[in-house]
């Protein structure tokens, strides 16, 4: 993000271009930034929409009371502000850097960025970092509700114990499997819960088609295997012999004398 008055930027590395993370991303600079502007810019980004916004990104910005307003295609000088920022990203952060991992990379960039706001700009006749006050002073608070802007999902968990989230899959308690989870993601974790209960939490894997195990759940998935079996060779053992009445008795009961009864003959026609 770009302060188109003071120049002030703000950035961060994201997991993906869908929609929850971009709108995890502007909500969490947002935050940063303690206030809400009155109009974002942004060009044709499938994650936030064409030619309209998507509905949850419409929803985003009701919820926060700012327009989100959708750049013509092709034109790069509409956001061209934008456009030098990472001219700048490239040419003075990315040089000569090594990341570990994703949160090394953002943790990099947060410490940069403080530099790169306190340089001075001839075109505003100041600092970013100093003129940002009075941008901040035109923009509204921080609405009082959090706006939506995580990945959700509600699914029965099958009998493997793995949720798919962003093509990767997670394991889940297998205690719950046949039950139906809800599963939420945002820019760092993926937590599973039944009926508001945590049964299961993730560091978010940033590569693709990767399977995320928690060995708690698996340990767990190894004596509900044992039971079963257990249970099953129980089943299985022979019962003791079940007592016959003999069928002499009825007979007694209702006064039957098979001795008494006529013989029956059966003549086969030729």
């Amino acid at each position: 993000m770009t302060s188109a008055f003071s120049g002030f930027i703000q950035a961060r590395m994201l997991p993906s271009r869908t929609t929850p993370d971009l709108l995890g991303g502007m909500w969490t600079l947002l935050q940063d930034a303690q206030a809400v502007p009155s109009r974002l810019l942004w060009d044709n980004e499938s994650g936030i929409g064409r030619r309209r916004p998507t509905e949850p990104v419409a929803a985003f910005a009701g919820s926060l009371g700012l327009e989100i307003k959708l750049l013509p295609p092709r034109d790069p000088e509409s956001k061209g502000m934008v456009e030098r920022m990472n001219r700048f990203f490239r040419q003075r952060f990315m040089p000569s850097r090594d990341f570990r991992s994703p949160a090394d990379f953002n943790g990099q960039l947060e410490d940069w960025l403080p530099k790169a706001n306190h340089r001075y700009s001839r075109s505003r006749h100041g600092r970013p970092d100093e003129l940002i006050v009075l941008d901040r002073e035109r923009m509204r608070e921080l609405p009082p509700v959090t706006p939506d802007a995580v990945f959700r999902n509600a699914v029965r968990l099958p009998r493997d114990y793995y949720v798919p989230v962003f093509s990767n899959d997670y394991s889940v308690d297998p205690s719950y499997i046949g039950r139906i989870v809800d599963v939420t993601a945002d820019l760092d974790t993926v937590w599973v819960t039944h009926e508001g209960v945590i049964i299961a939490t993730h560091v978010r894997a940033w590569a693709r088609h990767l399977v995320v195990t928690d060995p708690a759940h698996v340990a767990r998935a190894a004596v509900m295997r044992r039971d079963f079996r257990t249970q099953r060779v129980h089943r299985t053992e022979p019962e003791e012999a079940v007592q016959v009445r003999d069928l002499a008795a009825y007979d007694e009961i209702f006064g039957i004398d098979l001795g008494q009864q006529p013989n029956l003959v059966l003549e086969a026609a030729s």
